[in-house]
C-alpha cells in the first residue's frame, strides 16, 4: 500500500511540476517589477516549503528527547537536510528577484538577516549529526528545536522592523490571476518535499539497519 501510495505521489508530484512552468508564463506581469517577478513563484513556496520543514524537524526533535524513538530521530535528521535544500533556493532566488527590485543583491535588514541565520542554525545541525560523534544526537535535537522558535520571529520581522522585503500581506493581496499558479506551485513544492523525505527517511534507516549489521559481524 506504501509503496502505491508513492507511486501515485510521484507521479502527481511530476505532473504538477511539468506544468507549473506554463501556469508561471500565462500568469500577469506585476505592474512595476514586469517579468522579474515570476521568481516569486519559486521563491515563496521554497521558503513556505522550508518552513514545513523546520516544524518537523522541531517537532520530531521534541519527541525523539521525549521517547528515545530512532524513527523520530530519522525523521528529524532528513527534514533537517530538506531545510538546507530549500532554504539554499530560497536564498539564491531572493538575491535575484532583489537586485531587480531593490537595486541591491542584499541589505542585513531584519527579514534577510533573520532567514539567514535560521537556514545557517539547521546547516549546523546537519554538521553536528556529520561530525559530532556519539551523543550528537540530542545536541542536534535542542538546535532543532531553536531554530524551529525562530521561524515565528523570521515570518512576522517584515511586520515589525521596516525592511526592503515586502510584508505578509503580500500574498493575500495577489492579484486574481497570480493567486491560481502560486497556491498551485506552493502545494508542488509541499509534494515535491514530502516525496523527498519520504526517501530519505528511508534510506536514513536503511543504512541504520546495515549499521547494526556491521556491528553485529564485529561483535560475532
Amino acid at each position: 500500500m506504501l509503496q502505491r501510495s508513492f507511486v501515485f505521489l510521484l507521479l502527481a508530484g511530476f505532473t504538477l511540476v511539468a506544468s507549473a512552468p506554463l501556469l508561471i508564463a500565462a500568469a500577469p506581469y506585476e505592474s512595476t517589477m514586469g517579468l522579474i517577478q515570476k521568481i516569486f513563484y519559486f521563491h515563496v513556496p521554497s521558503w513556505i516549503a522550508m518552513f514545513t520543514a523546520i516544524t518537523i524537524c522541531g517537532v520530531a526533535s521534541v519527541r525523539y528527547l521525549a521517547t528515545r524513538s530512532r524513527s523520530s530521530d530519522r525523521l528529524a535528521l532528513s527534514a533537517a537536510e530538506l531545510v538546507v535544500v530549500f532554504g539554499l533556493i530560497g536564498m539564491l532566488t531572493g538575491p535575484l528577484w532583489g537586485r531587480k527590485a531593490w537595486g541591491v543583491y542584499w541589505q542585513w535588514d531584519a527579514k534577510l538577516t533573520s532567514a539567514l541565520v535560521c537556514w545557517l542554525v539547521f546547516v549546523a545541525y546537519n554538521l553536528l549529526r556529520r561530525f559530532g560523534g556519539p551523543g550528537s544526537e540530542r545536541l542536534a535535537a535542542g538546535v532543532a528545536i531553536f531554530g524551529m522558535a525562530n521561524v515565528p520571529f523570521v515570518y512576522w520581522s517584515v511586520n515589525v522592523w521596516r525592511t526592503l522585503h515586502p510584508k505578509t500581506s503580500v500574498i493575500p493581496s495577489l492579484q486574481p490571476g497570480m493567486r491560481g499558479p502560486f497556491w498551485f506551485c506552493v502545494v508542488a513544492f509541499l509534494l515535491v518535499s514530502a516525496l523527498m523525505l519520504i526517501v530519505r527517511t528511508d534510506l536514513e534507516r536503511r543504512r541504520q539497519e546495515l549499521d547494526e549489521l556491521y556491528l553485529a559481524v564485529e561483535e560475532s
